[in-house]
C-alpha cells in the first residue's frame, strides 16, 4: 500500500516552459461587453461547464434550488453506470420488472408486471424515452428496492459534495423536499460523463423497444438538440408543472466537451433556442489547452520489495484549462509533488501525488498523479540477492 500524501514524500519543482499559446484576437471589444453578457434570459438558472477542468464559463442563479424533473436521472443513469463497472450488474442480464415499477405515470416504456427487459434496453429506456418504469425497475434490480436505491443517490450528491441536492425518488416526478441547482446538475453530469459509454445512449435519436413484437415500441429522444444540433451527444431533459422546462445538453467541439443546464424556461422551444444559445457562447469564445495529457508519464517512484526497483508515475486525466480566445499564456511550469516510496503489492492506478501546473505564481490546474503499473512483491530469492549485495557492496 502507498504512504498517504501527508507522510514519508519528497517535493521537488520540475519547472518547463511548454508552449506560448498565441490565439485570435479576442472575441469581445472591451471588458465591459463581456460583463453585459445575458444569456437564458427566460430561465429560472443556467451554468455553462466545461468538463475536463470543471471550469464554469457562465452562470446564473446556479444555486438556486429547484425541481429538477427528469433531470433527477442523471444519478440515476450515474449509479447505473458505476454498477456495470463494478460488475455488480450486465447489460445483457434480464430485469423483471415489478408492480411498482409498472405502476409508474408520466413518461413511460409501458412495462408490465412480470414483463422481463435487458439492463441495455432499460438504460435506452431513461437515456432515450425518459421512461419512469424503466428507471425505477433499474433502480431495484440495483438496490433491492428504489427507497434504497434512493439513499444511494443521496449518499453519492454528498461525497460528490452537492449541498443543494436532495432527492425522493428515481424518476424527477414531483415531491416535497425533491430538488436540486443547475451547478449541481452540471457536476453530476460531469461525474457521469467519465462512463463514455453512456454516449451510446444518450446520443441515440430514435429506436425501438421489443422489436418485431405486436407490442413494439417507438423511442425518440426528448432532447431534440441531439439530432438538431451539431456536437450535442447528451444528456437529458426535464419537465413538469411545477419545474417547467428543462435540459442539462453536453456537445463536443474541436477536442473540448461543456455541459449546459437550463432550468425553468416556459417552452419546449425556448428551452432548446436558450441552450443552443449557451453551447454557440462556449464554444465560439472559449478553447480548452491541454498541459499533459492522460497517462504522461511525469516521474518514477521507488518501490520498497518490489519485483522493480521503480514504477513509472502518470496523470490520472488529462491536466487542461479553458482560455477565452485571444488569451496569450507566455510559459507554464510545473511542480511535481509525490510519495517518498511506495510498497510492494501495490495496484496499477494507486494514488502517487500529485502535479500543479503555474502560470507566474497563478495556479492553473491540479492533477492527481497515479501508478502506470502494478507493483509487484519481489520473490524471497530476489530480495535475498539483493541484501547479499548491499552486504557485499558496504564491506569492499
Amino acid at each position: 500500500m502507498l504512504n498517504s500524501l501527508s507522510a514519508l514524500k519528497t517535493s521537488f519543482l520540475c519547472v518547463l516552459t511548454l508552449v506560448t499559446f498565441i490565439h485570435s484576437e479576442p472575441v469581445f471589444a472591451n471588458e465591459e461587453e463581456e460583463k453585459n453578457l445575458e444569456l437564458a434570459e427566460d430561465a429560472k438558472s443556467a451554468i455553462i461547464m466545461e468538463v475536463d477542468t470543471g471550469q464554469v464559463l457562465y452562470n446564473k442563479n446556479e444555486n438556486e434550488k429547484l425541481p429538477p424533473a427528469s433531470m433527477t436521472k442523471i444519478m440515476t443513469m450515474l449509479l447505473v453506470m458505476e454498477a456495470l463497472e463494478r460488475e455488480d450488474i450486465r447489460l445483457d442480464e434480464q430485469v423483471t420488472a415489478s408492480e411498482h415499477a409498472a405502476s409508474m405515470g408520466g413518461s413511460q416504456i409501458f412495462l408490465e408486471q412480470g414483463e422481463q427487459m435487458t439492463v441495455h434496453e432499460l438504460l435506452k429506456g431513461v437515456a432515450v424515452a425518459s421512461g419512469n418504469d424503466a428507471s425505477v425497475a433499474l433502480a431495484e434490480h440495483i438496490a433491492g428496492t428504489e427507497e434504497k436505491f434512493i439513499k444511494k443517490m443521496n449518499d453519492k450528491a454528498d461525497e460528490l459534495e452537492l449541498k443543494n441536492t436532495h432527492f425522493n425518488n428515481t424518476t424527477g416526478l414531483t415531491e416535497k423536499d425533491h430538488y436540486t441547482t443547475a451547478r449541481d446538475l452540471a457536476i453530476m453530469s460531469q461525474a457521469l460523463l467519465q462512463y463514455e459509454k453512456i454516449l451510446e445512449y444518450t446520443s441515440i435519436y430514435e429506436d425501438y423497444l421489443r422489436q418485431g413484437t405486436d407490442k413494439e415500441f417507438w423511442l425518440v429522444n426528448t432532447n431534440r438538440l441531439v439530432k438538431h444540433y451539431d456536437g450535442v451527444d447528451g444528456l437529458k431533459t426535464g419537465f413538469t408543472s411545477e419545474a417547467k422546462y428543462n435540459l442539462t445538453a453536453t456537445a463536443q467541439k474541436d477536442g473540448m466537451r461543456i455541459i449546459t443546464v437550463l432550468m425553468g424556461a416556459e417552452s419546449p422551444k425556448k428551452r432548446n433556442k436558450q441552450t443552443t444559445e449557451m453551447l454557440d457562447y462556449g464554444f465560439q469564445n472559449y478553447q480548452k489547452v491541454v498541459l499533459a495529457k492522460k497517462g504522461e508519464e511525469i516521474a518514477s517512484i521507488p518501490v520498497e520489495k518490489g519485483k522493480t526497483k521503480t514504477v513509472p508515475v502518470t496523470l490520472e486525466r488529462n491536466a487542461a484549462i479553458v482560455l477565452p480566445k485571444g488569451k496569450k499564456i507566455e510559459k507554464i511550469d510545473r511542480e511535481i509533488d509525490i510519495n517518498d516510496k511506495v510498497i510492494a503489492p501495490a495496484e496499477k492506478g494507486s494514488a502517487a501525488g500529485v502535479v500543479q501546473f503555474y502560470d507566474g505564481e497563478k495556479k492553473l490546474a491540479e492533477k492527481e498523479l497515479v501508478l502506470d503499473e502494478e507493483a509487484q512483491s519481489a520473490s524471497w530469492y530476489v530480495l535475498f540477492k539483493r541484501t547479499l549485495s548491499s552486504l557485499t557492496g558496504q564491506m569492499s
